[in-house]
């Protein structure tokens, strides 16, 4: 009796142009025989027998030792639109952060200096949404730089007001980004860390660039350095939407969801379960899935995500008011090195999200959530423990700036592609208004508490914050099961 061992490479089932599959049958070769890549598996034979001519073939045992297969280009659950259309929705995206922050560094003084002398109903698609933000950003930005020129301090509101009609687009944005007609399910996290990326694009290059126009100053009725951030921002805005009139192509109008999302609230087999195509009669139904068909744990769920987005935003905003405040008091910053302050935070976490980009799809949306969370809060928990023991110095109020962004940011990037994952596609739009909504919610909230944060007292304010990211980390260890989702 002996053993004897054999090696062969089986061709793996193949893919023509055409589409069809091919599966050739195996052959043995010798062990040094090349492989193909990305075709074939490597698979060992293990034969026990004799040597004579009789013995039985079926005691052949194959053991598969090589790698899968990539999966197939039509997927849907790698879906992506065009790649032109694509850029021009995550750049939008960085240009509306841009508008939203490149005022930040001399809108103070401009207000001192002028004192002293709707829903769209878009139908699903995206083309009007767009127009009406690049639109409303342009408009507002003029109304915005021409006070100056006209003496009228309430064309600052009234200009930002406008601008605001712009920033709607935020909502439609995200709905893009996790719109199951044309991003498939393991994109969405991918594409909400670009969209991240381009809100730190935002928030670090609209200080700098606003502050360095004030510095600048020129000395103009018409274009200085109160006015000439609004004159840039209409311009560079026309420049993006004459682009998506070529670039950008939208959703038809007839398509409709195709494939049903596998993903349900309890599912043991979130991480590999097919995405499977569905009947109409069942398209029909997921398309009438009400709120009252919700379970407990579903609307857990909602309002968890809800509740991080608010947090995030809240903090972050909360921050982004009290910096220069604060370092007004501390430092004796000026509104331009108060701005250049927060550029710095932004520019810092530049590299940390691009890394975001290509490992987090890799890692559940829930642990990536757990861990922006624990950073931020080490950050806010480290600038309490600075402002208790009075130990406040440039250095490391940078730092606890740099985790609370960082975190946060981090956070925010699983919120609406791990909802969209949990609820059935036909959700997406609600879904990506509620998150919208807890966004603006946070925000507008932690502008005020920002605002108020030296008058209430440093401790009280970061007290405040570290309860409300301590009360979204109950309900993520609460709803951690329900919160488990495919990745990518």
């Amino acid at each position: 009796m002996s053993t004897t061992i054999l090696s062969t490479v089986v061709d793996y089932a193949t893919h023509d142009e055409s589409g069809a599959i091919h599966s050739p049958p195996c052959s043995l070769r010798n062990s040094t025989a090349p492989a193909r890549s990305g075709s074939t598996l490597t698979v060992q034979l293990l034969a026990e027998q004799t040597l004579s001519a009789d013995a039985p073939p079926e005691e052949l045992e194959m053991h598969v030792v090589g790698t899968e297969m990539p999966p197939p280009a039509d997927d849907p659950e790698f879906r992506l639109p065009n790649r032109a259309s694509l850029v021009m929705v995550i750049t939008t995206n960085a240009l509306l952060d841009f508008g939203f922050y490149v005022t930040v560094s001399s809108a103070t003084l401009y207000f001192i200096n002028l004192n002293t002398i709707h829903l769209i109903r878009a139908q699903g698609r995206y083309s009007v949404p767009l127009k009406v933000a690049y639109i409303s950003l342009i408009l507002g930005s003029i109304l915005h730089a021409v006070a100056y020129r006209a003496h009228f301090l309430y064309l600052i509101l009234i200009g930002r007001i406008v601008s605001g009609f712009g920033f709607t687009g935020f909502m439609y944005i995200k709905r893009y980004c996790s719109d199951p007609r044309i991003i498939g399910i393991r994109r969405r996290t991918t594409l909400a860390s670009w969209l991240v990326l381009g809100q730190a694009f935002g928030f670090s290059v609209g200080p700098f660039v606003g502050g360095l126009l004030y510095k600048i100053g020129f000395s103009n009725q018409v274009f200085n350095g109160y006015t000439s951030p609004g004159w840039v921002t209409s311009l560079v805005t026309l420049f993006f939407m004459i682009g998506s009139l070529y670039l950008f192509e939208d959703v038809p109008k007839s398509q409709r969801i195709a494939f049903s999302n596998p993903v349900e609230l309890g599912a043991a087999s979130a991480e590999s379960a097919p995405a499977t195509p569905v009947a109409p009669a069942e398209v029909a139904a997921d398309e009438q899935y009400g709120i009252w068909q919700l379970t407990r744990p579903q609307w857990g769920v909602i309002f968890s995500m809800c509740w991080v987005s608010m947090s995030c935003y809240f903090i972050l905003g909360s921050w982004e008011a009290n910096i220069p405040i604060f370092t007004a008091v501390a430092f004796n910053f000026t509104p331009y090195a108060a701005g250049n302050f927060i550029a710095l935070g932004g520019v810092a976490i530049i590299p940390f999200l691009l890394a975001s980009v290509r490992y987090s799809p890799r890692f559940q949306d829930r642990s990536t959530l757990a861990v922006g969370s624990g950073i931020g809060f080490i950050g806010l928990l480290l600038a309490l423990i600075l402002i208790a023991t009075d130990r406040v110095v440039f250095g490391s109020f940078y730092v606890c700036w740099v985790l609370v962004a960082l975190g946060f940011n981090f956070a925010s990037t699983t919120t609406l592609s791990l909802l969209s994952k949990q609820l059935p596609n036909a959700w997406n739009a609600r879904t990506s208004l509620a998150i919208q909504y807890s966004n603006y919610c946070g925000r507008v909230t932690g502008a005020i508490l920002g605002g108020a944060s030296v008058q209430m007292g440093m401790k009280n304010y970061l007290a405040v914050q570290i309860g409300v990211v301590s009360i979204g980390a109950l309900l993520h260890l609460t709803f951690w099961k329900q919160l488990k989702a495919k990745t990518g």
